[in-house]
């Protein structure tokens, strides 16, 4: 669930409301009492936001700092979005009005902050959590109706990828996976393709299957796509998810706290593609998209992956197995190889894949990497406006040398050091085409509540994937059938 948003066209009296403004003087319509003034005075002058209580209910207020701009700015009101939301929920108060004097683009991140904190995932527990607020009363502004439905689009994406993220192995088996996608799906409009054991065995996927053969459950390939008629690319985007549902490290088994522990997170790229084109398709966006989502979990049985193993990839790549717990870049090859049947404009992976990523950014970034400095200066710039942020690092040349092998054609790990890039460099040999890769290790999964994300899935890449395709269509000239993309210097 969560909270509908709709316009009134005025406030309402007895209702708890937020308040967006610059100055106080803007604030003529509270009927502030002198006392509750200079409270609200002297609380602004430290902070941004402030809670007045007038049971039963409330007044909220929030004055953006002057100082920031930009990015920060509307981190800031994401931020005093989720603020809002505790205490609603502390409250317990249903419905909410909010009154704007601000950027509408302040406004669309506070609510993307208020509903976003609004999630939890409560499906396998007795006792399940309301939701606060359940709704938004948006009194009339500059934010149209299509802007709204945009927000509650969005929010019911990510949300989703939460959810999928956060469910346990014993569920979201791999084919469980793919039929969870069929119903975004047929929910939201984009068209889906499921390829099972038999089919992935006829196309000699071997880096999927690989990874599958420790495993009771058999694997699927997942092909989404949303091709619109008024589509502005004559060739599509892919976006490629990494779909390990659950990853013990193979053979080559991982320790458990704060590791194995929480593994049901390494489909968490999957995740967000599939949530991605649900937003598109909910969304309707006149852009060819598709979706490559191979799918399997890592397990150690008596027939599973070994190390020294030599394994066939799609493309006829071989490729020497060192380390069973480097599965992820094994799948994600045969997916890379696969797309280029399409000859497309672009393709993003997006993968929880090192753990060196983690080391590098840790929650606060995914660490990027690819050869399309083009698209890659949009998508960090998406990365920017919606706080999903990427740290870019280069993949030169000796970044391939630790992965040659004797026996084959690459090996699976390369060396200790630099792993996140070894890993992307290993991952450039089945592109071919343009291509950035995400590894979102870091910021997929958190063990404590952040500010709107909650403890377990965060949903990250969602809003990423959706603002950079936007941005897309933006930059495109359909009487051309071309994108022009325009860096900013």
């Amino acid at each position: 669930m969560q909270a509908k948003i709709s316009k009134i066209s005025d406030l309402r009296e007895n209702t708890s409301t937020a308040y967006l403004f610059h100055d106080l003087i803007q604030l003529s319509q509270p009927h502030l009492l002198k006392d509750e003034l200079n409270y609200l005075t002297l609380k602004l002058e430290k902070e941004m936001d402030c809670t007045i209580h007038r049971y039963p209910f409330k007044l909220f207020f929030f004055k953006p700092p002057s100082e920031k701009k930009g990015s920060f700015l509307l981190e800031m009101a994401r931020k005093s979005g989720a603020k809002l939301q505790k205490v609603m929920a502390e409250e317990k108060i249903k419905t909410l009005q909010l009154k704007n004097f601000t950027d509408k683009k302040v406004l669309y991140s506070f609510l993307e902050g208020l509903m976003l904190s609004g999630y939890s995932f409560s499906k396998y527990r007795k006792e399940k959590n309301e939701l606060y607020p359940e709704e938004i009363l948006v009194v009339e502004n500059e934010m149209d109706e299509e802007d709204l439905t945009e927000i509650q689009h969005l929010v019911k994406a990510v949300h989703y990828a939460r959810n999928l993220v956060n469910e346990p192995l014993s569920y979201l088996t791999a084919v469980r996976f793919s039929e969870e996608m069929a119903k975004m799906a047929e929910e939201s409009g984009f068209t889906i393709e499921i390829f099972y054991k038999q089919k992935i065995q006829s196309l000699k996927m071997g880096g999927l299957l690989a990874v599958n053969r420790g495993s009771p459950d058999p694997p699927t390939f997942s092909i989404l796509e949303w091709k619109p008629e008024n589509k502005v690319n004559q060739n599509p985007f892919i976006l490629v998810g990494k779909g390990i549902v659950f990853d013990t490290g193979g053979l080559s088994l991982k320790p458990t706290l704060k590791s194995m522990d929480y593994m049901k997170c390494d489909m968490a790229g999957a995740a967000a593609v599939a949530s991605a084109m649900y937003s598109v398709a909910l969304q309707k966006l006149p852009v060819h998209v598709l979706g490559l989502i191979p799918a399997t979990d890592n397990r150690p049985d008596g027939n599973a992956l070994v190390p020294g193993d030599i394994v066939t990839m799609f493309d006829g790549t071989t490729v020497e197995v060192r380390n069973t717990d480097a599965e992820g870049r094994l799948i994600l090859a045969d997916a890379l190889g696969y797309a280029k049947k399409y000859n497309p404009a672009l393709v993003i992976d997006l993968a929880t894949l090192t753990g060196s990523a983690d080391m590098i950014a840790g929650k606060h970034a995914m660490v990027g990497m690819g050869n399309s400095p083009e698209y890659m200066s949009v998508l960090k710039e998406s990365g920017s406006e919606v706080h999903e942020r990427i740290i870019e690092v280069p993949l030169w040349e000796e970044y391939a040398e630790p992965l040659k092998s004797p026996v084959a054609d690459l090996n699976n790990t390369g060396a200790r050091e630099a792993q996140a890039t070894i890993a992307g460099k290993f991952l450039e040999h089945f592109t071919g085409y343009p291509w950035i890769h995400l590894d979102m290790a870091g910021t997929s999964f958190y063990f404590e509540k952040g500010d709107y994300c909650p403890e377990g899935g965060t949903g990250a890449g969602v809003r990423l994937l959706y603002s950079f395709l936007k941005k897309m269509i933006l930059s495109a000239k359909p009487e051309e059938g071309i994108l022009k993309i325009t860096i900013k210097e």
